[in-house]
């Protein structure tokens, strides 16, 4: 009885630390200029390629702000909800060739995402190279 009680403790420990080891989940995103959150992206899986969609906006004043400068199927939607990481696939420990789209101006992005820790995702969009472009770190939301 015991060993079953032991293999049970272990067996739910190891689940919950390779839960955490992906990228899939809730992150909070954090605005480059005030260092305050700004949005809630859930990242997702969806035909083995990794989307992530707008799922909460902080600033009250934005809450309902829609993507004018948006173009093609993402044109006029609201930025809650919309699909922001498009297409990522898996390289090692990596996750890229898709696109990340910025809201503010409507452009889309190169992308790739990594973990840095199990808590911290490193995004960086970018214009043909990965030397010309931002980076930022995304903080897991904790359920």
């Amino acid at each position: 009885m015991k060993n079953k009680f032991l293999n049970l403790v272990l067996f739910c420990f190891v689940n919950l630390a390779l839960a955490q080891n992906t990228v899939i989940g809730k992150w909070k995103t954090i605005d480059d200029h005030t260092g305050k959150p700004k949005s809630i992206v859930e990242i997702f899986e969806k035909n083995q390629k990794i989307y992530g969609r707008v799922i909460e906006i902080f600033d009250p004043k934005k809450k309902n702000s829609v993507c004018h400068k948006c173009e093609g199927e993402d044109a006029n939607k609201p930025v809650n909800g919309l699909i922001i990481i498009k297409g990522l696939i898996k390289d090692g420990d990596e996750y890229n060739d898709g696109k990340i789209l910025d809201p503010n101006n409507g452009k889309l992005y190169n992308c790739y995402i990594t973990l840095e820790t199990p808590e911290k995702l490193k995004v960086r969009g970018f214009v043909g190279i990965s030397l010309i472009g931002r980076t930022q770190y995304w903080i897991r939301v904790k359920t």
